[in-house]
């Protein structure tokens, strides 16, 4: 009889526990940003609860998917327009793609409000309701898990392991959802950064489910976007933000000694 537990479920264990980590990474900054959105006494509730509720829904998705794998797999349907589109979508395909697309509407929908607050310390918007946000914080929150948990599959075949790596990696999102959602707070130049990754995210996201898909225009597949293209863009765009915030602060120099000269 084989051991329930073995060192090898040990360092399984602790290998998807930091995929969860890291894969969560994007998953955490759509959390901050999104919770926002709830009345502010119930925004660090509403991140909890959210995370609580997707890690149970992570837990069933997994057991549904070791189950069920080929109908999240198998076509459904289909678009075809000679010479022009071609695409056979599946269940798999269908969430990444609408996960994507709404994570695209939500940075897009936030970086026009900051462009048009006209004075960011009298920022006044009408939160949402405690529900509405929590319900897409737990959807998207699924949608970013199917990465994580078909790579976990990848990793192990044992129910419980994968299963105690996304508590873990639940009980660390919960850790760090609050510290930045303060960060953001304290620091809202990084807004903008936040704002655009998210916005990158969601291209990978889309270009994921349109390969998912089979998703052709005029001939040309689409291709998704690669994890090493993702990480170089994300580091391109902390590095800009980082010269830029220098250069501004060089120039604000300049600006006073010329004053006070």
């Amino acid at each position: 009889m084989e051991p329930v537990f073995t060192y090898h479920h040990l360092i399984t264990l602790g290998l998807l526990t930091l995929l969860q980590a890291v894969l969560g990474f994007d998953n955490l900054l759509y959390i901050s940003i999104e919770s926002k959105r709830a009345p502010a006494g119930k925004q660090a509730m509403v991140r909890r609860l959210g995370i609580g509720i997707a890690v149970i829904l992570r837990i069933l998705l997994l057991f549904v998917l070791m189950k069920m794998i080929t109908y999240f797999r198998d076509p459904i349907f289909g678009l075809h327009i000679k010479n022009i589109l071609h695409s056979s979508f599946n269940l798999h395909s269908l969430v990444v793609l609408l996960g994507g697309g709404f994570i695209i509407y939500t940075a897009t929908r936030e970086i026009l409000h900051m462009m048009s607050m006209e004075d960011m310390a009298a920022e006044d918007r009408k939160p949402q309701s405690t529900g509405i946000v929590l319900f897409w914080l737990v959807f998207m929150n699924v949608v970013f898990s199917f990465d994580s948990i078909l790579s976990a599959m990848a990793l192990s075949n044992v129910f419980w392991v994968m299963a105690a790596a996304i508590v873990a990696g639940g009980l660390l999102m919960i850790w760090l959802a609050n510290r930045v959602s303060l960060f953001l707070q304290k620091n809202r130049m990084y807004e903008v950064l936040g704002l655009f990754i998210l916005f990158v995210v969601g291209i990978m996201l889309v270009s994921e489910g349109g390969h998912l898909a089979h998703l052709s225009f005029f001939g040309h597949e689409v291709i998704p976007m690669s994890k090493a293209t993702f990480y170089f863009v994300i580091s391109v765009l902390v590095f800009t933000d980082f010269a830029q915030s220098r250069y501004q602060k060089k120039l604000m120099k300049m600006k006073e000694l010329k004053m006070t000269g």
